[in-house]
């Protein structure tokens, strides 16, 4: 028996009625289904489709290009205002990898009309040269191939209908004009790492020479960051990713009541899991072990994948902010961060909880961690509409700052970031770090609430706060005047945390035979 709770077709056709609202007059917008990634050989990774295809259109295979236009069009085919090209049957992979949609199954299952192969993209892609805005997201690092109706070619026919260049879409002017308006100065390391890996995936050096960007690339304080993005003045035409990159995040920022139904759900399993996991810990675990229970409860709960790669860090591995390995074979009573949750229909979840894996906290262990539960519980505060999404960080620094300095950790506030190296929080829902415009809170946000404090070995301070890492992550649903706390149902207060692992697990009389 499938599950009976997925999105319906009439709610993908609602957000695309209401994304027409918000597109430029006389527009169409492109949505292409993401590449499938080699895992090895002739084994593909398990396919994560595009998020935004599947918002708009409940569609998850790839090789598939959707079409929405703003206004009604005419032709000799007849009036439409949408045109999903996708990928089309083949019985002889079908054996292999399933089932596909193909033009029937696209029509009867998700609604659609105008539905053609992608094969014959090049033939029956409408005439574009009376519309006023073309506007497509960027694609990086395609594979190269050029059949028809793979993904490679229909984005080459994209930009020979639209009769752009690639560059239009994808180029340093594009990026620029996105930096100009969204970025945040605490993500410079990662714009100036997306710089080059895209300029080396389409064999671009034009960022070298581009005074801007080189700029940002030689660490600017916050105060230089400001001025140099003013410099940049965006082009009064706004770049193709530019467009759709503003309304994908205006749409998908704010969760309807179908949304937020899936994503309790996605928070719910994972914290579920999070406390099972507290009742099974024991000193001579393994990391691994950890993140297989944590999979089993999410698989037994209908979650289909991970929103992320499972971090169990135990010691010093929890100071690695995105530690996946989880390798280590025994525990020895170190404190755990895990960072790992569901992803329900799409939708993720994104929970942490610090536990000692002797089920209680050392004198150290405990006076961090209660230095980030009181940041949290300061930031819960602020979480309602109206809020400046940046004063949520601001409000971690100063509790962590306050705190730390009264250990003797740091001598002043500005150091904080020494041992608190990343954000507070981020949006979440389709992408575990989901779009946004990061403006002020608004009702029905969900976003991460996720102070934490890190002090790796050769630390300048006493060695007995050495490899304690402490980070304590819940999901919110942003309201008028309060929140809603969806991560409740894993315990969070130290305390509480203590008496779960005391608690016996149906994993604890699990065992096997010793490996030969």
């Amino acid at each position: 028996m499938e599950p009976t709770d997925y999105l319906t077709k009439d709610f993908h056709k609602g957000r695309r009625e209401a994304l027409r609202k918000l597109m430029p007059d006389n527009s169409v917008m492109f949505v292409f289904a993401y590449p499938e990634r080699v895992f090895s050989r002739d084994v593909n990774y398990v396919y994560h489709e595009n998020p935004d295809l599947y918002y708009y259109s409940g569609y998850n295979e790839p090789n598939a290009v959707l079409l929405i236009f703003k206004e009604m069009q005419h032709d000799a085919t007849g009036s439409y205002d949408e045109i999903f090209f996708v990928q089309k049957r083949d019985s002889a992979n079908e054996i292999f990898t399933g089932k596909r949609l193909g033009i029937d199954g696209t029509r009867s299952k998700l609604g659609f009309d105008k539905v053609y192969l992608g094969d014959d993209f090049d033939s029956l892609c409408p005439d574009l040269s009376k519309l006023n805005v073309i506007f497509s997201g960027a694609l990086d690092g395609i594979p190269y191939d050029n059949d028809p109706g793979n993904l490679y070619t229909l984005y080459q026919v994209l930009q020979k209908k639209a009769k752009v260049s690639p560059e239009d879409f994808r180029g340093v002017k594009a990026d620029l004009d996105i930096i100009a308006k969204y970025a945040q100065f605490r993500y410079l390391e990662d714009y100036v790492q997306y710089f080059q890996l895209r300029a080396k995936a389409r064999k671009d050096d034009s960022y070298k020479n581009n005074e801007f960007i080189q700029q940002l690339i030689n660490h600017p304080d916050s105060t230089s960051f400001e001025a140099i993005k003013k410099k940049i003045n965006p082009s009064q035409t706004k770049s193709a990713p530019d467009i759709y990159y503003e309304l994908t995040c205006t749409m998908r920022e704010i969760k309807t009541q179908e949304e937020l139904a899936l994503l309790r759900k996605a928070v719910f399993i994972s914290s579920i899991a999070h406390a099972e996991v507290m009742k099974a810990i024991n000193a001579n675990m393994s990391e691994r072990e950890l993140e297989g229970i944590f999979l089993y409860v999410h698989k037994k709960y209908g979650a289909e994948e991970e929103g992320y790669g499972a971090i169990v860090g135990s010691g010093a591995n929890g100071c690695t902010l995105h530690y996946e390995d989880n390798s280590v074979t025994n525990m020895q009573g170190q404190m755990v961060v895990m960072d790992v949750a569901a992803e329900y229909h799409g939708y993720s979840a994104d929970v942490t909880r610090s536990v000692p894996a002797t089920g209680k906290y050392s004198p150290e262990e405990k006076a961090i961690y209660k230095i980030v539960y009181d940041a949290q519980e300061e930031i819960f505060k602020l979480c309602k509409e109206g809020t400046p999404f940046d004063s949520l960080d601001s409000k971690a620094k100063q509790v962590l700052a306050a705190g730390l300095i009264k250990l003797g950790l740091i001598s002043k506030a500005s150091d904080v970031g020494i041992y608190y190296p990343h954000g507070c929080s981020h949006h979440m829902g389709l992408d575990v770090h989901d779009k946004s415009n990061y403006g002020p809170l608004r009702e029905n946000m969900v976003i991460t609430v996720e102070p934490g404090i890190y002090i790796p070995a050769g630390s300048k301070c006493d060695k007995k706060w050495w490899n304690i890492g402490v980070r304590i992550e819940d999901d919110v649903v942003i309201g008028k005047n309060s929140y809603e706390l969806l991560s409740k149902d894993a315990p969070r207060k130290w305390e509480d945390v203590e008496k779960m692992t005391a608690q016996k697990s149906l994993f604890n009389d699990f065992a096997l035979p010793a490996m030969k």
